[in-house]
C-alpha cells in the first residue's frame, strides 16, 4: 500500500510502499494480549518472599503435652496459627517467565504495527535526527507533527542528538528497530516510524 512520508516539518516529502504482510493483517486482539502478558511476565522481578516455618526462628520445643491438657494438640510455636508464625504456601522467589513461540511472537508485532495502520495512528518520517540535542526544539517539531503520545522508532542506530532531546519529554520514547516491541507500541497513541525503521521492520518480519 504507498503511504506518505513527512518530515519533522509536517510536510509531505514523498511515498513509501508498505508491505501488506507487516502493516495490512488482521487485528487480532487475543495474539496481541498473549504477546503483551508474555512481555510483561518476562519483566517480573520474582523477589516476593514470605517465611515458611524452616525461615522462622525460634524454639523447635513442642508447647505441650500431646494429651491430657484439654487443648488442642500443637507441635510448634512457630504453625500459622501463631503471632508471628509462618505464611502457608506464601510467595516464594522465582522466575514469571514462560515461552511464546517465536511465530506467535512475529504475529503480534506485526498485529501491533497493522493495528497502528488500520487507526490511522501510524506516521512514517524521513528521518530522525536533530543537528542540535536540545529539548526545546524537538518539543516545536513534535508540535507540528500533533504528536503528544508516541513511539519513535529510528534505524539500526538512533541519532544520539535526537534521543538526547526527548529524554526529558513526558510520553514520548525512541528505540532503534531491533527494540521495536509489542508492549511499547501499544502503551503509545501514536507510532512514528522512519523510512530506515519500515525497511529493516519490513526485512526482519517478512
Amino acid at each position: 500500500m504507498k503511504f506518505a512520508v513527512k518530515n519533522l516539518d509536517n510536510q509531505d516529502v514523498g511515498e513509501i510502499e508498505l508491505s501488506d504482510e507487516v502493516f495490512g493483517l488482521e487485528v487480532r486482539k487475543d495474539i496481541l494480549a498473549r504477546v503483551v502478558n508474555w512481555q510483561l511476565a518476562k519483566r517480573r522481578a520474582g523477589t516476593h518472599k514470605a517465611k515458611g516455618i524452616s525461615d522462622i526462628s525460634g524454639t523447635t520445643k513442642k508447647p505441650y503435652r500431646q494429651k491430657g491438657s484439654g487443648n488442642a494438640r500443637q507441635g510448634s510455636l512457630r504453625s500459622p496459627q501463631y503471632r508471628g508464625g509462618a505464611v502457608i504456601f506464601g510467595p516464594v522467589v522465582r522466575s514469571h517467565e514462560f515461552d511464546l513461540q517465536k511465530k506467535v511472537r512475529r504475529l503480534g508485532l506485526k498485529t501491533a504495527l497493522s493495528a497502528k495502520q488500520t487507526d490511522g495512528k501510524l506516521i512514517v518520517l524521513d528521518q530522525a535526527t536533530l543537528g542540535d540535542g536540545k529539548t526545546k526544539v524537538l518539543s516545536s517539531y513534535l508540535e507540528k507533527l500533533g504528536l503528544r503520545s508516541a513511539l519513535i522508532i529510528g534505524g539500526t542506530e538512533v541519532d544520539a542528538n535526537f534521543a538526547r532531546a526527548a529524554r526529558n519529554i513526558p510520553l514520548i520514547d525512541v528505540l532503534p528497530q531491533q527494540g521495536a516491541n509489542v508492549y511499547d507500541i501499544l502503551r503509545r497513541d501514536v507510532l512514528v516510524l522512519t523510512r530506515e525503521a519500515v525497511a529493516e521492520l519490513e526485512a526482519r518480519l517478512k
